[in-house]
């Protein structure tokens, strides 16, 4: 799963605080108003209670109070307590909740000289209003959720900004010509974390710049002086196999020397090839069905040697838009594999417009092997190579966006499937 970008991520972090802090300021602020709300509703009971009892005292026929918010009671002598509610006549001295009919109210109790005063406040209001005020901390809860996603939005943005900058002059600039990347992030120059990655990376891009060039001279050089010793052997190897005189021993010999020295020169071609950074060019193409024959016609000997029927089906001719080198040196280290793993056998090739299919009847490999055969330098428990020819091969085919694979079998040997379409 592909994580979010930094900007997004840090933007959720301070949503996330934002959410979280709003969270508990608001549960602070609605328990610090509700437990005021209780207090002030305890006073004015108290101070009504009072207020009613000291009337009372004074004048015995004053009424309880009896507003929309409150309601008095009185039991004595005069009033005798089967007048009051069920639901008063058992409460003790003291603040209760309670509920009468149906409604929740706040109830103070008290007892003097034998007389009962009741005074009760209707809490339905109250609690309506505690509501209203919590919808009011939830919208401003969100608000503040808002801001602060919207606040670590810029701020993830300003301090990105520079690490953006880096990161696209670093995208924008050629292989020839690395970035000078010291000054280019905002902010650079200051001495601070970003100004001391932009000149770790402009340090690391010299020496990866001096390591590219020695390379880069290293391919020139070997390309100039592999080239001219082969082509000396080819020639000279093709001087000696006009000789009439060579008895068929020895035009096997110079034969080996002749195809030792293609499969050097194909190699070298196709590292090459390989070395520079820009993929092949799909102006380049290639007589797939030419190079085929060729590389067939180059191991029938050896195969034969073997006691071993190589064969091959493939149209008169197939373009491939692929270089030359590189789909010769497919070939070879396919064909050469197989022939290396097969002895009183046969290998066929098929070769087509969707594909290359290469089956030997060899020794085969087990899971292990086959797990494993594409690795560099990787050798089964038979093999006599080093270990790289597959390697190429898979190398190659990632290069022109083949798809290579092997199937293998101990007991019938081992297909090597290539198709000419991308993964």
């Amino acid at each position: 799963m592909r994580r979010p970008k930094l900007r997004l991520r840090v933007a959720i972090a301070f949503a996330v605080m934002g959410a979280a802090l709003g969270l508990l300021l608001i549960v602070g602020i609605w328990f610090a108003a509700h437990d005021v709300s209780q207090r002030l509703m305890d006073q004015t009971l108290k101070a009504e209670l009072e207020d009613y009892m000291a009337r009372r005292a004074r004048n015995p026929l004053s009424l309880p109070p009896a507003t929309a918010s409150l309601r008095g009671y009185y039991a004595g002598p005069d009033a005798p307590l089967d007048n009051l509610p069920p639901e008063l006549r058992t409460l003790p001295p003291g603040q209760h909740e309670i509920t009468l009919d149906g409604l929740p109210w706040r109830a103070a109790v008290a007892e003097k000289e034998g007389r009962r005063y009741l005074v009760l406040f209707d809490e339905a209001r109250q609690r309506h209003r505690e509501r209203r005020f919590l919808a009011y901390l939830l919208v401003a809860g969100g608000l503040m959720t808002l801001l602060a996603s919207l606040g670590g939005w810029w701020l993830a943005g300003r301090v990105i900004a520079p690490v953006s900058d880096l990161a696209q002059a670093v995208a924008r600039a050629a292989p020839e010509r690395p970035p000078q990347l010291a000054g280019i992030a905002a902010g650079t120059g200051s001495g601070d974390e970003i100004d001391e990655l932009a000149r770790a990376f402009d340090r690391y891009v010299a020496r990866l710049d001096a390591f590219v060039e020695r390379e880069r001279n290293f391919a020139a050089d070997a390309s100039h002086e592999l080239r001219t010793p082969l082509a000396v052997i080819s020639g000279a190897a093709e001087v000696l196999a006009d000789d009439p005189g060579l008895d068929p021993s020895q035009r096997e010999r110079i034969a080996r020397i002749q195809r030792a020295a293609e499969e050097m020169t194909q190699l070298t071609a196709a590292l090459l090839t390989l070395s520079r950074e820009e993929p092949a060019s799909d102006a380049e193409s290639c007589d797939g069905a030419r190079l085929a024959v060729e590389c067939v016609e180059r191991y029938r000997p050896l195969a034969a040697s073997r006691n071993t029927r190589l064969s091959i089906e493939s149209p008169p001719s197939l373009p491939l838009p692929a270089p030359p080198a590189l789909f010769a040196m497919v070939l070879t280290n396919l064909v050469q594999n197989a022939v290396a793993h097969t002895r009183d056998g046969e290998i066929r090739l098929q070769l087509d417009h969707t594909g290359l299919s290469v089956r030997d009847s060899g020794s085969g490999m087990d899971d292990h092997a086959l797990q494993r055969v594409f690795e560099r330098h990787y050798r089964g428990a038979d093999s006599q190579g080093s270990g790289i020819g597959l390697f190429l091969v898979k190398r190659i085919c990632d290069r022109l966006g083949w798809q290579v694979a092997l199937e293998s079998d101990p007991a019938r040997g081992t297909t090597a499937n290539l198709r000419f379409t991308r993964s």
